[in-house]
């Protein structure tokens, strides 16, 4: 017979992050488990220094405070709402719990079993994934960051982000203590002491054999269990599970879960038949996860300063060198890094806010360019403009300086992070770039109407624009003027089109690659403006020519319009594939340089390589075609 109570807990689960990830039948049978606690507001579930409990908690309803001392001050690090999980210690620690949980108004909690739930997890890596991420977000065992909840804002990177832990590697002990069976427990247990490590790998021949842990002399010796006199062998763990060198996060998630361990060995081939090479602990699993998108996202939204945010962007970047050499799609890369670019923008126009008071008026910050389009990897140009509600006439020149103010601080901000702003003149803190919303409608109405006349020059990467902070709604209503001025933009096309063409080319008369033949650059291959822009401007006149809203992207622009034109869609999805060719050499370039990847030496390349890139070039030469024929182009030529 079905239980009422039941049945009702798994429905209510199942619209929320991890439980949707489960069967109708798995939820009901973890249901029949979960006990229901009505908690008062001001009620602790648990406090620091508590014994572990053995579940885990999930909001039915009310709110709920996380927090931790520090400082000798509680500080709040997460609070859970309906259908947010909490509580999680008891799957990836053994100590007592480091945070406070406490009601800060009447609720429902569902208290769910480890042992019921855990199972599952064993055998999901998205729901681990997920429960990972929350507790490295918001435990003090965090580095460098004191609880940051994960939050997947809107869901859009949750998949992405799940994808990577089967490819993001870990940072490990490669030098791990090695002790002998035939040691005492208190040898062994000194020696850790002083090598301040949490495990000892007992060895024969360099071969593992067994672990001890400190939960092993907390749980064998402390409870008198073995007298410190023991032979180590008498209380290690064996066989040690053992890994090969190359273990993913999500690997060794598994791993430990699966064997209910906190430690896995690693070896040369993966085996105990093989050479100790290092230790895998769950603290690395958590510091591992430190580094995760999601919880950067959530440590740039409480850095203090300009210098926490650019070594929080450091870290990405370090995610991002990682992301590429395991082979994860650029485009992944890209959503995400697009992601962590809005929030240190956003961040950093927060703490400008704080410094110089609340804005006048509402206004949008539009990144353009790069960051626009949510193709930005390294650290390249900013490119911003901002736009601020109408105000009366007497009134314009001191909401402007105040915008003016803002934009400056902001951009010297995003500077520090590691944001050239001296580049180009395309920045918010340019008077002709930070401007009413009338102001901006004339603006783009006399680009789109006016294309080339006056020495009216378009900067095309203004159409690339995205929100990056403030009102949606100026947003929207900016996006209304540009796609009315396209129902009649023949001359706008063309003029665009006949730009597109203007690029240089990537080769001379002789089919050898154009390099640059003077200047700092001498015999260097300008990437970004032969091969990269070409494709960018393409792919932007030909979304714009069919209306297409809400994409920026070149590589989704190409793959829309291959769907949308399917006598050219061979030519799209090649220019696609093209496209994220040069991305990447780019970005691998700019990494390995600490440059902006944009000129390229191409005799480091591999002979394999300077092949791809020369192949990849060969769309360039149709899509000019299509675009040629597409608008006709007469103007401008």
């Amino acid at each position: 017979m079905t239980n009422s109570l039941a049945s009702r807990i798994s429905e209510f689960l199942s619209f929320y992050t991890p439980f949707s990830e489960l069967s109708a039948e798995d939820l009901y049978a973890i249901s029949l488990s979960v006990n229901v606690l009505t908690i008062d507001k001001n009620e602790t579930i648990f406090k620091i220094g508590d014994k572990l409990h053995d579940r885990f908690y999930v909001v039915a309803s009310g709110l709920m405070h996380i927090s931790l001392i520090s400082d000798a001050e509680e500080n709040l690090i997460d609070k859970p709402a309906v259908g947010e999980v909490f509580g999680l210690r008891p799957f990836f620690a053994k100590n007592n719990y480091a945070t406070n949980a406490k009601a800060i108004q009447d609720s429902i909690i569902f208290a769910i079993p480890v042992f019921a739930f855990k199972p599952f997890i064993a055998n999901n890596t998205k729901i681990l994934d997920f429960l990972l991420q929350n507790f490295a977000s918001s435990s003090s065992d965090s580095t460098e960051n004191l609880g940051l909840g994960f939050t997947n804002e809107g869901g859009k990177t949750y998949e992405t982000q799940s994808e990577i832990q089967f490819f993001q590697s870990l940072e490990y002990n490669k030098s791990p203590l090695l002790v002998h069976s035939e040691e005492t427990v208190q040898e062994v247990a000194q020696k850790m002491s002083d090598s301040l490590v949490g495990s000892a790998l007992i060895h024969e021949s360099n071969l593992p054999i067994g672990i001890v842990t400190d939960v092993d002399l907390r749980s064998k010796i402390a409870t008198g269990r073995f007298t410190i006199t023991a032979l180590v062998k008498k209380i290690m763990s064996s066989p040690v599970i053992t890994v090969p060198e190359n273990t993913s996060l999500a690997e060794a998630q598994l791993l430990m879960l699966q064997n209910n361990v906190t430690h896995l060995c690693v070896t040369s081939d993966g085996t105990d038949k093989t050479g100790i090479v290092g230790v895998i602990s769950q603290q690395d699993l958590i510091f591992a996860q430190a580094s995760n998108p999601g919880v950067l996202i959530k440590e740039i939204k409480r850095a203090p300063n300009a210098i926490a945010l650019h070594k929080i962007r450091i870290k990405f970047e370090d995610f991002i060198q990682n992301s590429i050499q395991k082979k994860i799609p650029l485009s992944h890369i890209n959503t995400i890094a697009g992601e962590v670019n809005n929030a240190l923008i956003k961040r950093a126009i927060d703490l400008t806010i704080l410094e110089l008071g609340s804005a006048p008026v509402r206004f949008s910050w539009f990144s353009i360019g790069s960051q626009g389009r949510k193709e930005q990897l390294l650290f390249t140009d900013q490119n911003s403009f901002l736009v601020y509600e109408d105000v009366a006439a007497e009134n314009n020149l001191m909401v402007k300086e105040y915008f003016l103010r803002l934009a400056k601080k902001v951009i010297a901000i995003l500077e520090v992070v590691g944001y050239n702003a001296t580049t180009l003149p395309y920045l918010a803190s340019n008077p002709d770039w930070c401007k009413s919303y009338t102001e901006w409608v004339n603006q783009f109405n006399l680009w789109m109407n006016f294309p080339g006349e006056k020495s009216n020059v378009i900067a095309t990467l203004f159409f690339d624009y995205e929100l990056a902070f403030g009102a949606i709604e100026i947003e929207e209503q900016l996006n209304e003027v540009v796609f009315k001025n396209l129902e009649n933009a023949k001359k706008f096309y063309a003029y665009l089109g006949a730009e597109t063409l203007k690029k240089p080319a990537p080769f001379t008369f002789f089919k050898q690659f154009n390099v640059e033949e003077e200047g700092a650059h001498k015999n260097l291959f300008d990437i970004k403006n032969r091969a990269i822009l070409p494709l960018v401007d393409a792919a932007r006149l030909l979304t714009m020519s069919h209306k297409i809203k809400g994409i920026n992207n070149t590589f989704l622009r190409f793959k829309q319009l291959a769907m949308i034109e399917p006598k050219y869609a061979d030519i799209y999805l090649n220019a696609a594939e093209a496209f994220m060719f040069f991305s990447k050499l780019r970005t691998k370039e700019g990494l390995k340089n600490n440059s902006t990847g944009q000129y390229i030496l191409l005799e480091e390349l591999s002979k394999s390589d300077r092949e791809k890139l020369r192949s990849a070039f060969a769309p360039m030469k149709e899509l000019e075609e299509v675009i040629k024929n597409k608008f006709q182009l007469t103007y401008f030529m």
